[in-house]
């Protein structure tokens, strides 16, 4: 397998660039997901890796090999395409085996057959390999692809959002095999998804794009606890982070945040933290968005003491748990967001009371929308550099 390197690549379609200085090493063996919106560079990264497209700028490397020059043939990558790419008069097995009787990767027919079985048995599909692609669903020809891949030992698997055409149970389940597979097969993996659970769940790091620029890298806990601006922090997670434009006071023996609610003032003491008190007089910090993820909101149904009321806005049930979406009226990011369990009698438009818990606050630029502080920083620095080292 390879270490994969680009740097400072740009690629242009007409007026519209597509990537804009992306910087980024892949090690060797490493299992790497590209994550962001749809229209963010994710796959014309990937286009640009296997030779598909040509990068106006920048260098691609290969174990520190320049392979701008190189044709995608002799580029010996392997890429899964979101929509399949399988040859429409081929069965299963002839699609599978397609690359290996290449005249540049030619295998003989018995290694060929020994391959086929073995990647047929982990995706599940030995009782498909004589039917032809018109024969199969969207979720059988995704995992042929797949499987066409596998069969292969290239320098690296590129695979484009291979898991969007398969349903739940089976995504799931393939979530877990992929990782294992590529563990096993000890494979340099570059993965494209905008699934926030698929990045979590499979990537060794993570790269956040937006707009043709990386954004942040970093491991899942990296990323999650301490995103480097409010698009990472509302793109990790789900439900999306609920994010309040708030007033801050106070002095060295202790600050709080403020904001509107229907009209009425409602504080926050800030937890009592070095880190962020310092922050806060270095930068003197006035005013300060406040991210707070779904799971930190409580709620009750009765009045309670530093609990503020609003009202019912949605009541989603999806699957293990629900979303209580509530108005806050003219302030507070007019709604917040949070989870409950099943099961709950909710009236819309009933009244609600609602408590934050600032113990696990982040703290972001009013302007800049990017990363300040957030409480007890230094343990999720820890927590994430553990996540590295595993």
């Amino acid at each position: 397998m390879a270490k994969i390197q680009l740097e400072n690549v740009k690629k242009a379609f007409g007026k519209v660039q597509a990537l804009d200085g992306i910087t980024l090493e892949v090690k060797d063996k490493e299992f790497f997901v590209l994550f962001g919106p749809a229209g963010a560079g994710k796959t014309t990264i990937l286009n640009c890796i296997a030779g598909i497209m040509m990068p106006e700028e920048g260098v691609i490397k290969f174990d520190d090999q320049v392979m701008n020059l190189i044709d995608s043939a002799h580029r010996n990558v392997a890429m899964v395409f979101e929509n399949y790419a399988l040859y429409p008069q081929m069965t299963v097995y002839d699609n599978m085996a397609s690359a290996l009787r290449s005249k540049l990767y030619r295998k003989d027919e018995s290694e060929i057959k020994e391959r086929i079985q073995w990647a047929a048995r982990i995706m599940k599909m030995e009782n498909l390999l004589e039917r032809l692609p018109s024969q199969l669903s969207n979720g059988q020809k995704q995992r042929v692809a797949m499987g066409r891949a596998l069969v292969r030992t290239p320098n690296v698997f590129l695979m484009d959002e291979p898991l969007a055409h398969l349903d739940a149970k089976l995504r799931n389940a393939m979530r877990t095999e992929l990782k294992e597979m590529q563990a096993n097969l000890g494979s340099t993996c570059i993965y494209v998804t905008h699934d926030f659970m698929e990045a979590m769940a499979l990537g060794d790091r993570i790269a956040i794009i937006k707009e043709g620029k990386i954004v942040q890298i970093g491991n899942g806990d990296e990323i999650y606890y301490m995103p480097c601006n409010e698009f990472t922090a509302q793109l990790m997670g789900d439900p999306e982070i609920n994010i309040i434009d708030a007033d801050i006071s106070g002095s060295e023996d202790g600050y709080s945040a403020g904001f509107r609610v229907k009209g009425e003032k409602v504080t926050y003491a800030l937890p009592k933290d070095a880190g962020v008190y310092t922050k806060i007089r270095e930068l003197n910090l006035t005013r300060a968005d406040i991210g707070i993820r779904p799971q930190h909101v409580k709620y009750s149904f009765e009045p309670k003491e530093g609990y503020f009321k609003a009202t019912v806005y949605s009541y989603e049930s999806i699957g293990n748990k629900s979303v209580i979406v509530v108005d806050c009226g003219d302030d507070a990011n007019s709604q917040l967001r949070m989870i409950a369990p099943n099961g709950l009698s909710i009236a819309i438009d009933s009244d609600i009371y609602i408590h934050l818990e600032m113990e696990h606050a982040i703290l972001f630029g009013s302007d800049t929308k990017e990363y300040i502080v957030r409480y007890d920083e230094a343990n999720y620095i820890a927590l994430a550099a553990s996540q590295e080292e595993k």
